[in-house]
């Protein structure tokens, strides 16, 4: 039998934390966590020593445009096999690769090499759940980095048709307000694809009709929504207040230290809590890459974007333009400055966004039964060990 005990360390299951303890691996699912010492039999096993650090469940990262240089819509295989190894090295273990407005083209390349993708990478990990689309049915008002050229209203000859299209869509994002939005919802439900509510200027009512309809996600939280508005003279709570107040919703933050500071993580969380809150890095090419100018979107069709000091943001600066963060570095900031326990961090990383994605069954979690998606670092956030399915998979030692 194929044996791995990770032991001494501080297991996050995410759940409860034992301070001294590991987690045995038979045949690439977990077969136990326990504290203490490892009291079964070691013949034949590999061992790990964690020295400390902390095991935890594998990052799921269910919003990424890129990494390492490459864009999931570069058209090319190599570039969903580099951003995929980049965001591995950093922890994550699960990927929801995701688009940007496009021509129609350029979406069903995605999705064609998206399967391929899917298929090649096999065993060396990480698990690609699957693609998300972002856009192109948003509110013009709220288009953020989104290429303006590409943003429509939704019709059902077209979404039904990218739909049937790929089995591999698992979630898109969308503006509930924009005609036919709400119909779509439900056709996405009824498919089982996760109906996300995103660069949007929706008021309070609107999102509850969204809800009524099947929204119970919300992409980047303040990025790219409405907040408080006015209108004639009245005071709308927008997407924002709607989501901070409404239980039935789950946000996503970029927790990257620039997107969202101190005093709004905080609120965030005061008013979601863990178990209501994803943690994203929806990074684009320059994640894991140095300050520069780099594309976002695919190199053909994107649009330059200046990455400096840590994030990126529209040559003009007016705007944030994805970020270059890793999953690690959000662990980091949840931590350090939200000041949030390393248990509560994981779990935004790990359980809740499996449970938005309909994976909680095998992943998110250490216990007995799950897959072996296990991420060893230390306590500044260095990732040193990855395993996905019980494979060790090649990690530089100490990945900022």
């Amino acid at each position: 039998m194929n044996r791995i005990i990770i032991e001494n360390g501080t297991v996050v299951t995410p759940f409860r934390t034992i301070d001294q303890g590991g987690v045995v691996i038979e045949e690439g699912v977990i077969s136990g966590v326990f504290a203490g010492g490892w009291n079964g039999p070691r013949d034949g096993a590999e061992v790990v020593d964690a020295k400390g650090q902390y095991i935890a469940p594998g990052f799921i990262d269910i919003h990424t445009h890129g990494a390492g240089g490459s864009d999931f819509m570069d058209g090319t295989l190599g570039a969903f096999q580099e951003a995929a190894k980049t965001h591995l090295q950093h922890g994550t273990t699960t990927l929801v690769p995701t688009t940007l407005t496009s021509t129609m083209a350029e979406l069903y390349s995605t999705l064609d090499l998206f399967a391929a993708a899917k298929e090649s990478m096999g065993a060396t990990g990480p698990n690609l759940h699957g693609i998300h689309l972002e856009g192109p049915y948003f509110s013009l008002e709220q288009k953020g980095a989104q290429d303006p050229r590409y943003i429509k209203d939704p019709t059902p000859a077209e979404y039904i048709e990218v739909l049937d299209y790929s089995s591999e869509i698992v979630r898109w994002t969308l503006a509930p307000e924009v005609p036919g939005a709400l119909a779509m919802g439900r056709e996405l439900r009824r498919r089982g694809v996760v109906p996300s509510i995103g660069h949007s200027n929706a008021v309070y009512e609107e999102v509850l009709d969204a809800l009524a309809n099947g929204f119970e996600l919300i992409t980047h939280l303040y990025s790219g929504m409405s907040g408080l508005i006015r209108i004639k003279g009245y005071r709308y709570a927008g997407v924002i207040e709607t989501a901070l107040l409404s239980d039935a919703l789950t946000v996503e933050i970029i927790a990257d230290g620039h997107h969202l500071p101190e005093s709004l993580l905080k609120l965030i969380y005061k008013c979601k809590g863990s178990d209501r809150i994803c943690l994203v890095t929806d990074s684009m090419r320059g994640a894991g890459m140095p300050d520069g100018t780099y594309r976002l979107g695919s190199l053909q069709d994107g649009q330059d974007v200046l990455v400096e000091e840590g994030v990126a943001k529209l040559p003009d600066r007016t705007a944030f333009a994805g970020s270059v963060a890793t999953a690690n570095r959000l662990l980091q900031t949840m931590v350090e400055t939200a000041g949030v326990s390393i248990q509560e961090a994981v779990v935004m990383l790990t359980a809740t966004p499996a449970r938005v994605m309909g994976i909680a069954d095998r992943k998110g979690a250490l216990a007995e039964g799950l897959d072996a998606d296990i991420v060893v670092f230390d306590r500044q956030f260095r990732v040193n060990r990855v395993f996905c399915g019980g494979k060790p998979l090649p990690c530089p030692s100490g990945a900022q």
